[in-house]
């Protein structure tokens, strides 16, 4: 956690270990969560996409990485509790008991209900149908490598959502963005689970970090390599234009640019080179909304 942050200078004070809690003042996952909703708005889109669509989605994004973010926190808090560098979350900490934690978590849910019926029925189903894959992943840690495989599949589920809630259906681009944000996902994720590694191995968390170890950057350029031939497959089958392909060489550039000079045994490092994702995923936007025109 960091010592203080806006939330900490600006807000009530009873307010601020359940913003904490939710990472409000963190906002990178946020993003990370988001931009795959807006590719898909954007892709599903005849012209330019749909503003109120875009808002609600970013609403969306705030409200459910918070309640995602919670969750994990009362799964974990015992775990937490033996790390210094998360000892002083809300939970762990003292701030914020478990039964207020649950009931702050309940109140998030209900607020991304809310949310989630602005959109068409079919969206609202499939909006539904994430919450299972949100609910176990706090728990994959524990017993395999690959926990970022079930992250992946939790944080890119609004590549079908934002189709849906444009189109009311699902079609093949949207699948195969879907996959692509997994191997993106795949590996941000493993970067990031790097600074952790040390840690992990203390209280027994499992990563793709400890499993890939001194190996993990050609499988970076596996996870990245596919993500990008995936999101350009995905272009293709929404008709997209040459301009889409031009942009999207500038996002491929960054992904290259993390993995040449990722140091993994670095936590600095692997956190800046984690949070510069957000890079990435505004450029994908801009190639996507690109090949509008």
């Amino acid at each position: 956690m960091p010592e203080a942050t806006w939330v900490d200078r600006w807000m009530p004070k009873k307010l601020r270990p359940y913003l904490h809690l939710a990472r409000v003042d963190r906002p990178i996952g946020t993003w990370l969560l988001l931009l795959p909703c807006w590719w898909s708005v954007a892709l599903a889109s005849d012209g330019l996409p749909d503003i109120r669509l875009m808002a609600l989605f970013a609403i969306g994004a705030v409200i459910m990485r918070g309640a995602g973010c919670t969750l994990n926190d009362i799964a974990d808090r015992d775990f937490d509790a033996r790390v210094a560098r998360t000892a002083t979350r809300p939970i762990p900490s003292g701030a914020v008991s478990t039964g207020r934690a649950i009931g702050f978590l309940i109140a998030l849910l209900f607020l991304g209900l809310a949310v989630l019926l602005q959109f068409n029925l079919f969206a609202v189903k499939i909006g539904a149908a994430s919450l299972a894959i949100v609910a176990i992943y706090p728990f994959m840690k524990r017993i395999t490598y690959w926990p970022q495989v079930v992250l992946g599949l939790a944080f890119n589920w609004g590549a079908l959502l934002g189709w849906a809630a444009v189109r009311g259906d699902l079609a093949a681009p949207a699948g195969v963005l879907y996959l692509a944000g997994l191997l993106w996902t795949l590996g941000y994720d493993t970067i990031y689970a790097h600074q952790d590694k040390e840690d992990d191995i203390l209280v027994g968390i499992k990563s793709t970090a400890l499993k890939l170890g001194q190996q993990t950057k050609p499988w970076l350029i596996a996870f990245y390599g596919g993500a990008i031939v995936l999101i350009a497959w995905s272009g293709m089958l929404a008709d997209l234009n040459w301009p889409f392909y031009m942009v999207l060489l500038g996002a491929s550039a960054h992904l290259f640019w993390q993995v040449r000079g990722l140091d993994i045994d670095d936590p600095k490092d692997c956190l800046s080179k984690f949070k510069s994702n957000r890079h990435f995923g505004w450029i994908t936007l801009a190639a996507v909304l690109a090949g509008k025109f």
